[in-house]
């Protein structure tokens, strides 16, 4: 009987391991299953959620011949019986995935946020706002971003560019970019400058009433608030009994194994592997792919009798896009620590275009990866 091995998540982690594993296995079950038949451009959700258009590809075009493609939800994993429960609709009922080897690639989800507010999570809630962006763009209303990190300056910045009638505030408690070199920073308020951006100091209390109300009484008036506060994982791994962190998220060795459950490697976002330097890796595409080729190359090389190396990963930037004519990148030692060098404006923008293609293109095409060489187990 062939080996089953079942890919929960058809992001870009989740279609990484699934081509990777079909490329290396021969004989293999290779089953991907997806909330949606298409694969989704995540990191370009804030140009949807502007009026931008971008291609939604059917999910089996972006992976190997011979992987599977199931659309339905995971709604439990039973680690004792090896299955997963499918949920296809309330007509269909619950269905039973058996497996052998299980890769939980589901990623994350936006972090909670007030009822009245869009989060910029999926592609149903960047719709959403586009929808809300277009009727303030008819008739000019402000917009409160909430969250000064990658997501909240990335959407900032191309809603004023793209509409510059709209009035942008960023409402954080923090400055925005406030990670980045010096230098970094300084280009990142130029531009909010240029783009008429407004930074609103203060946390956040509620959001209701077209309005963003602050803890210390202040009230931000918006036509629409878009929450972009950080991301967090589903609860299903942690539910399914899986050993996860403080925040939820799997704990699994070098090679992407679980530490609980060895035949459950976990890869993306909702992973956090244990590594001897003590890093943690930030949720992203940079990481993301990595790793998953990493799991792919690992299930390949035991099911082949042979020991995995694991992963063997440095950073060496951060890409943020500021608009479509402008961007920096900021230089990055090993550790994710930012250097004095960095790029900025259409140099900039360039370089993180050519990033967000790379990325989808090493997903459906991951050549070989070679953390170390691999020996007989």
């Amino acid at each position: 009987m062939a080996h089953r091995i079942v890919i929960l998540g058809g992001g870009y982690a989740g279609v990484t391991a699934a081509n990777r594993i079909a490329r290396r296995l021969d004989g293999a079950e290779v089953t991907l299953v997806n909330e949606r038949a298409t694969f989704v451009e995540r990191v370009r959700l804030h140009q949807v959620a502007v009026g931008e258009s971008i291609v939604l590809r059917p999910l089996r075009e972006r992976v190997r011949p011979g992987v599977t493609v199931v659309v339905a939800r995971a709604g439990g994993i039973d680690l004792d019986r090896r299955e997963v429960v499918l949920e296809r609709g309330a007509s269909s009922g619950a269905q039973r995935l058996p497996y052998d080897t299980l890769v939980y690639a589901l990623g994350s989800q936006a972090a909670p946020a007030p009822d009245d507010a869009v989060a910029l999570a999926t592609v149903d809630d960047a719709w959403r706002a586009r929808d809300r962006v277009g009727a303030l763009a008819a008739e000019p209303g402000p917009v409160a971003v909430v969250g000064g990190g990658l997501t909240g300056i990335e959407a900032a910045t191309e809603l004023a560019e793209r509409h510059p009638a709209v009035r942008v505030r960023v409402v954080s408690d923090v400055d925005p970019g406030s990670w980045l070199s010096h230098r970094a920073q300084r280009h990142l308020r130029r531009v909010f400058g240029r783009l008429g951006i407004e930074v609103v100091s203060g946390s956040v209390a509620d959001v209701r009433d077209g309005a963003v109300q602050l803890t210390d009484g202040r009230v931000v008036g918006a036509g629409l608030t878009l929450a972009c506060t950080g991301f967090a994982v589903p609860s299903l791994a942690a539910g399914s009994g899986l050993a996860v962190d403080g925040t939820g998220r799997i704990r699994v060795d070098g090679t992407m194994r679980s530490v609980s459950h060895p035949d459950v490697y976990a890869v993306g976002d909702a992973a956090v592997p244990e590594l001897p330097n003590g890093r943690d890796f930030r949720m992203a595409c940079a990481t993301a792919l990595p790793m998953s080729a990493a799991a792919g190359t690992a299930i390949a090389d035991r099911l082949a009798g042979r020991k995995p190396a694991g992963l063997r990963f440095r950073y060496v930037n951060q890409c943020i896009s500021l608009g479509r004519r402008d961007g920096v990148i900021q230089a990055v030692d090993g550790d994710d620590s930012p250097l004095r060098m960095i790029l900025g404006g259409r140099v900039a923008a360039s370089y993180k275009e050519a990033v967000v293609r790379g990325a989808s293109w090493f997903a459906a095409h991951p050549g070989p990866y070679r953390p170390a060489r691999a020996v007989p187990a």
